[in-house]
């Protein structure tokens, strides 16, 4: 077999492969908006279930549009099961860090620079 090089085999692998993919601060905030959008589509569900359904189309829309009108990259959600799974946790650790304010200390663990946004 040729040395192709396997992907990440954990979340703490992926992690930084994940911050790398969100160094646009506009993207990370679009991220930001549409996780936090998710959630209150979540918690207004049980008085208008079709908040259900627009939960994931807030959330991973906003997510997307962050990834291809800032970062111009593929979504990482894209490339696996495994990484899709492991992109939705991403989202929710790195909401919790911006919220926290610990997003930019991630970046710099992760070894990459973040890129300011004009938005």
């Amino acid at each position: 077999m040729s040395g192709a090089q396997a992907g990440p085999t954990s979340f703490h692998e992926f992690w930084p492969i994940y911050v790398s993919q969100h160094l646009n601060a506009a993207c990370r905030r679009m991220h930001f908006a549409g996780t936090g959008l998710a959630m209150v589509c979540l918690v207004a569900s049980p008085v208008c279930p079709l908040a259900l359904l627009a939960a994931p189309v807030v959330g991973y829309g906003m997510a997307w549009i962050g990834h291809f009108a800032f970062e111009r990259n593929r979504p990482a959600s894209w490339h696996s099961l495994r990484a899709a799974v492991w992109s939705f946790r991403g989202d929710l650790r790195m909401f919790r860090y911006m919220l926290l304010g610990r997003m930019t200390g991630e970046l710099g663990r992760a070894g990459v620079v973040a890129v300011a946004s004009k938005v």
